[in-house]
């Protein structure tokens, strides 16, 4: 009989299986699954040395059964040690390179035990092991102590014959020994931070899969999946290769290239089409304010359609203000003051609602935005009309008609711009913006349900060119926001910018192509049945729940049926309503205490109720944020949206079956029943709300 033991053979019954530590060990076995997944490496467990951890490089990680009775002891040591076998299999022929090794994992061991829950790092609080006293330590390492420390290379058994660190090695270090999860809310802004508690950021979502919950928040945004997740981890892996290999600049720029490239294939984008990424759709909107400024030297008027419901920081962007207290480069700045090298420019704002809350028809926008740039016009000014197309309730305006219009206007000089950030478009739709010479905005954030923070610039030919023919640079204060890498590098303009590399947003926008792919690998006819089926259920269930009264209506959202052809942008995939409690709407404080119930396990506070209560109770569930919108003329509330997302599509064509697929989406639509329920059930029980 053997003492060592594949990890996932190992089943004694311990007290670590009685009832109450259940759930404490799916939790971290959960974790476990954020773990980087080698080829050809065994997880042994041995009894015969139950205090044992060691390497075997290339072949195995043995781990004493000991360790297993403290399962996020087990959990760190394992981190550990596969991210040592990942680093030592990218070596390739280098493999005295052990330090290298060594260093990375200790660097991304620590980053891992920063992101552990408050609980879990308490349990490791009073245990005395060698690594959890390192990797704790408030006291950075640098490779020289590292090489020193022969308690690390115990580990392996490996002697470090090259005793020096490599220059070459530190921009990998600095920028790949991370784990996936901390670089998908890297180099965004404090928002993607998530709490010491339930790991979640300011959005509601996770860096890292969360499958528990019953996930319709694709209008704010939707923790990574699975299947992305796993994508996004294995590239790290092939660029922590050929970063070795290869050297790391060289790696970057082809990766960032990469990424590029591939979106002009899902977008089938013409020949000319330039992209630049960016962190958030705020963070383009200051890239919008800054090619404005180098292509025009006349006075700028930006008139931004739907102010009240795009992102907050963006007026503060397009007049070139700091939107938030650090920028994505991690720079600290102060709110509201200007940019280095921004000119002042006006900013018109036209709101989707009037003073009382009364969403206005499209006659009253398309009034507005051409008397706002008509007499714009007569002052000689450059004119930047920031259209909407979708809102995050779900709103497109101006019309076709408006910009028919404005184009008979004499002398006018006006570049559009189409808000695009929900991505609630086809490719044609893309293309033909792009046909018009318009530049659109877009994320992989919202209807793809790539991580948050994932934004990009599309721009015509006809702009590009543009912008390359002046020889006009990027406002001074720009190198504390972007990289030279994240611009076209033919440009002039932009070569004063920062020579590094944001790979958080390179990962984020990894995933969010990932997902992009496989949605549209789900054949068009099934996709778009799907996507009718879904809304349908979901308009259907909020109009037959009594506590709920949707919002939409037709006046600022194109009808479907006056088009032949069926495109994402023409139906409603985006569904925002109120909730009434006893026939009177909830107050903003409430409905946003009840968006975070809802994304909550709540069956602690029914443990006297039936089996099926406490599963309602128990079910997290996440949909579109909280967004202020007066009830009726003078009532302030706020609506919670449920939105379609490019996952429910693809998840469900997953076993390529028709009859499959269809059951999938019904899967989902169920959810969406629950997800109601759990809301009738907090309305039910008033202490809940205060």
């Amino acid at each position: 009989m053997t003492n060592n033991i594949l990890i996932e053979n190992q089943y004694n019954r311990t007290s670590l299986f009685e009832k109450e530590n259940v759930n404490y060990l799916v939790r971290v076995l959960k974790r476990f699954n954020t773990v980087p997944k080698i080829n050809n490496i065994n997880i042994i467990t041995s009894t015969r040395e139950p205090n044992v951890f060691k390497i075997v490089p290339n072949k195995s990680i043995v781990i004493g059964s000991l360790f297993l009775e403290k399962p996020v002891l087990a959990l760190v040591y394992l981190r550990y040690g596969i991210e040592w076998q990942l680093w030592y299999k990218a070596l390739s022929g280098e493999k005295q390179d052990t330090v290298l090794c060594d260093v990375a994992a200790l660097e991304v061991t620590k980053i891992f035990y920063r992101l552990l829950p408050k609980d879990d790092k308490e349990k490791l609080k009073s245990l005395d092991y060698f690594l959890i006293d390192l990797i704790k330590s408030e006291q950075g390492y640098d490779a020289e102590e590292i090489l020193k420390n022969q308690a690390l290379q115990a580990f392996h058994g490996l002697k470090n014959p090259n005793n020096k660190f490599k220059d070459s090695w530190k921009p990998i270090i600095e920028n790949l020994a991370k784990p996936t999860e901390y670089l998908l809310m890297d180099g965004g802004d404090l928002r993607l931070n998530i709490d010491e508690i339930d790991l979640l950021n300011k959005y509601g979502c996770r860096p890292f899969p969360r499958p528990e919950a019953f996930t319709f928040a694709s209008s704010t945004a939707t923790s990574v999946s699975n299947y992305a997740f796993d994508k996004t981890d294995k590239v790290r892996s092939i660029l922590i290769r050929n970063s070795l290999r290869n050297g790391f600049e060289k790696t970057t720029i082809e990766f960032s290239e990469l990424l590029k490239n591939n979106l002009r294939k899902v977008f089938k984008l013409y020949d000319g089409c330039e992209i630049i990424f960016s962190p958030s759709g705020t963070d383009s909107a200051l890239q919008i304010a800054a090619i404005t400024q180098i292509v025009s030297q006349n006075d700028i008027t930006h008139v931004l359609v739907a102010s009240d419901e795009t992102g907050s920081g963006v007026p503060a962007a397009l007049k070139g203000c700091h939107f938030e207290n650090t920028t994505a480069l991690n720079h600290p700045v102060k709110k509201g003051d200007k940019i280095e090298g921004f000119r002042d420019v006006d900013v018109i704002k036209i709101t989707f609602r009037d003073e009382k809350g009364a969403l206005k028809s499209t006659k009253q926008l398309d009034d507005e935005v051409f008397n706002a740039i008509s007499k714009t016009n007569d002052l000689g000014r450059h004119v930047v009309l920031h259209t909407m197309d979708q809102s995050k309730l779900g709103y497109q305006s101006p019309s076709d008609e408006l910009i028919q219009k404005l184009n008979k206007l004499k002398k006018l000089s006006m570049q559009i711009i189409v808000d695009g950030s929900q991505l609630r478009l086809d490719p044609k739709d893309v293309k033909n913006y792009l046909k018009k010479g318009y530049i659109v905005t877009i994320t992989g954030s919202k209807y793809f349900t790539g991580p948050p923070y994932s934004g990009a610039l599309i721009l015509p030919k006809s702009v590009g060119e543009l912008v390359q023919s002046v020889k006009n640079k990027l406002p001074e204060g720009l190198t504390e926001y972007y990289n030279h890498s994240d611009w076209p590098t033919s440009w002039f303009c932009s070569n004063d910018l920062m020579g590094g590399y944001n790979y958080g947003s390179y990962m984020r926008w990894n995933a969010a192509m990932v997902e992009m792919d496989r949605y549209y690998r789900t054949p068009i006819l099934y996709r778009n049945m799907g996507v009718e089926m879904f809304c349908n259920f979901v308009e259907d269930s909020i109009n037959d729940a009594s506590f709920l009264e949707p919002i939409y209506g037709n006046e600022a959202k194109t009808n479907s049926y006056n088009s032949e052809e069926f495109g994402i942008r023409n139906i409603r995939t985006i569904f925002p309503f109120f909730i009434l409690k006893d026939n009177e709407v909830l107050s903003v404080d409430k409905v946003k205490k009840l968006y975070t119930l809802l994304n909550s396990d709540l069956s602690d506070q029914f443990q006297d109720s039936s089996l099926e209560t406490i599963r309602l109770a128990g079910q997290k569930c996440h949909i579109g944020q909280a967004v202020n919108v007066k009830y009726g003329n003078d009532i302030e509330s706020a609506v919670l949206r449920i939105s379609l997302g490019a996952r429910v599509i693809s998840e469900s064509w997953v076993n390529r079956d028709i009859s499959l697929y269809f059951r999938n989406i019904e899967t989902q639509m169920s959810q969406i029943t629950v997800i109601i329920k759990k809301i009738e059930l907090i309305l039910n029980s008033p202490e809940l709300l205060g």
